[in-house]
C-alpha cells in the first residue's frame, strides 16, 4: 500500500530515538523525584513531550521517504524542526531542574527570556512543518486511501499544532503570558498522566488531538489495507479511500468539537447537554458516511479488480483528487 520509499529523514529518526531515551529517563526521574509543579509531578511535562516528539518525528521521517519532488525542502525543513524541538526540550528540562515552570512563565527576567526563546522556536517549527506539509500534499502515493490519509493527517496535524497558540492568548489573573486552562488557574485537578483539567476547559486537548492525526489516519489506512485481504468489500480501493475520507472528516470535526468545548471552559470529562448533542451529530455523520463509503461505486462482483485512473489505483470516480 505504501511505497518502499527513498530513505527516512536521518536527523528526525535520530532525534526520535533520543526522545524515546529521554522519555525513559523521565520515568526514572518520576520515580526518584517527588517534586510537584502546578499540581502534577514535575517530570510529567518532559515525559509527555518526549513521547509526543518520538511519535511525531517518526511519522514525519517516514513521510519524508515518500517524497520525490521537493525532497530538499523537506530535508531542510525537517532539520529545522529537529533543532527547534531540541531547543524547546532543553529549556523544558532546564526549568524542571530549576523547579520552575517553562511555559507562560515571565515571573523573572530569566524565566521570561527562556519563554521568549521557546516562543520563537515554536513559531519557527510551525513554519517548517507548513513547508513540509505543502510538499507532502503532492507525494505520489498510488493507493487512494493512503494518499488521503497522509494528506489529511498532515493538514489536520498542522492545524492542531497551530491551536497551541490559543494557550498563549488565554487570559490568567496572575500576569502570566498564557495558560492551559480556561476559566480557572492552571494546576487544578487533572486527569491521570495527561494532566488535562477535570474542572475546566483545557486547551492542550485540541492541540494534542489535532497534532496526532499525523499518526492516526495513516495507521487507519494501513489497517484497512490489511483487512482488505480478508474482507472482500475492503478489498476495493475506492471503498478504503472513502472510509479514510469519512474518518478524516470525523477527526477534523472532533478537533473542532474539543476546541469549542475547551474554549467554553468545560472539562473533557464533564460535557454538558449541548456538547453531547454536538457529539451525537458528529457520530451520526460518521455512521452515515461509513454506510456511504461501503456501498460499491458501481455494479460488479465484490473484490473485482478496478482499472487505475489518473495514477490512482482503483479510483475511477476520482476520489483521490488531483
Amino acid at each position: 500500500m505504501y511505497p518502499a520509499g527513498m530513505g527516512a529523514h536521518r536527523p528526525m529518526t535520530v532525534f526520535a530515538v533520543l526522545s524515546a531515551v529521554a522519555a525513559a529517563g523521565c520515568l526514572v526521574a518520576l520515580a526518584v523525584d517527588d517534586r510537584v509543579l502546578l499540581g502534577a509531578p514535575i517530570w510529567t511535562k518532559p515525559f509527555k513531550f518526549a513521547v509526543s516528539m518520538t511519535a511525531y518525528c517518526l511519522a514525519w521521517s517516514w513521510m519524508y521517504s515518500m517524497v520525490e519532488r521537493g525532497r530538499r525542502v523537506v530535508a531542510w525543513a525537517g532539520s529545522v524542526v529537529v533543532a527547534s524541538m531540541a531547543v524547546e526540550y532543553v529549556i523544558i528540562v532546564g526549568q524542571v531542574l530549576r523547579g520552575r515552570a517553562s511555559h507562560f512563565n515571565v515571573s523573572t527576567p530569566l524565566d521570561a527570556g527562556l519563554w521568549a526563546a521557546m516562543s520563537v522556536t515554536i513559531g519557527v517549527l510551525w513554519l517548517a512543518i507548513l513547508a513540509m506539509t505543502v510538499v507532502v500534499l503532492r507525494a505520489p502515493l498510488a493507493d487512494a486511501a493512503s494518499r488521503w490519509a497522509v494528506r489529511s493527517g498532515a493538514v489536520i496535524s498542522l492545524v492542531g499544532l497551530g491551536l497551541g497558540g490559543l494557550m498563549v492568548g488565554a487570559a490568567r489573573g496572575d500576569g502570566g503570558a498564557g495558560a492551559h486552562t480556561v476559566g480557572l488557574p492552571d494546576g487544578g485537578p487533572g486527569m491521570a498522566l495527561t494532566g488535562w483539567s477535570t474542572v475546566g476547559g483545557d486547551l492542550r486537548i485540541p492541540h494534542f488531538v489535532g497534532m496526532h492525526a499525523l499518526q492516526v489516519l495513516p495507521l487507519l489506512a494501513a489497517l484497512l489495507g490489511v483487512l482488505g485481504h480478508r474482507l472482500p468489500r475492503l478489498g476495493r480501493p475506492e471503498v478504503r479511500a472513502r472510509l479514510v475520507l469519512v474518518a478524516a472528516s470525523g477527526y477534523a470535526g472532533l478537533v473542532a468539537l474539543v476546541t469549542w468545548q475547551a474554549e467554553r471552559g468545560q472539562s473533557l470529562v464533564h460535557p454538558d447537554a449541548v456538547t453531547l448533542g454536538a457529539l451525537a451529530v458528529l457520530l451520526a455523520g460518521l455512521a452515515l458516511g461509513s454506510v456511504w463509503a461501503l456501498v460499491p461505486a458501481e455494479p460488479g462482483p465484490v473484490g473485482a479488480a478496478r482499472p487505475a485512473v489518473d495514477g490512482a489505483e482503483g479510483d475511477p470516480a476520482g476520489v483521490a483528487g488531483r
